[in-house]
């Protein structure tokens, strides 16, 4: 008897991959103050304290950096949280078109994550991504909710 991991068990894995991410993201991103050195800490020390005029308002790159940090935080939670919703209704034809969406958007982030930031991050979020696809394939192959 082969051992065979059912759809929704894989849609599953994926929201919990990207919780752990949401989690490493989230000490990241408030954390982003502490210099690991001197040069950079006068980087962090220019994004906080050089403002200038955006949008009717005085800003630093320091704020939408914390912001853009903080958004992304709420990003993956939603992801994770929708995930997990739909690992409930594998094989309806809405929880499906959602899931390939969010696996195609999962595998575009890995990219953008590995080009921008550093390979863990782009590696979470392209397992996450693949268990969605395989979770898809799986359900199609067996045509039943999974």
């Amino acid at each position: 008897m082969a051992f065979k991991i059912k759809p929704k068990h894989l849609v599953r894995v994926a929201a919990l991959l990207m919780a752990f991410h949401t989690l490493g993201h989230t000490m990241g991103a408030l954390g982003w103050k502490k210099a690991p050195n001197a040069d950079v800490g006068v980087v962090i020390d220019g994004m906080q304290t050089a403002h200038f005029d955006f949008m009717g308002r005085s800003a630093t790159l320091g704020q939408f950096y914390e912001g853009y940090g903080i958004t992304m935080i709420l990003v993956l939670a939603l992801i994770t949280l929708q995930l997990w919703m739909l690992s409930g209704d594998t094989g309806q034809p809405k929880a499906n078109q959602m899931l390939a969406s969010m696996a195609v958007f999962l595998i575009l982030m890995a990219v953008l994550e590995y080009v921008y930031f550093f390979p863990m991050a782009a590696a979470i979020s392209f397992l996450a991504g693949t268990c969605v696809m395989l979770s898809l394939i799986g359900t199609r192959r067996s045509g039943q909710p999974g």
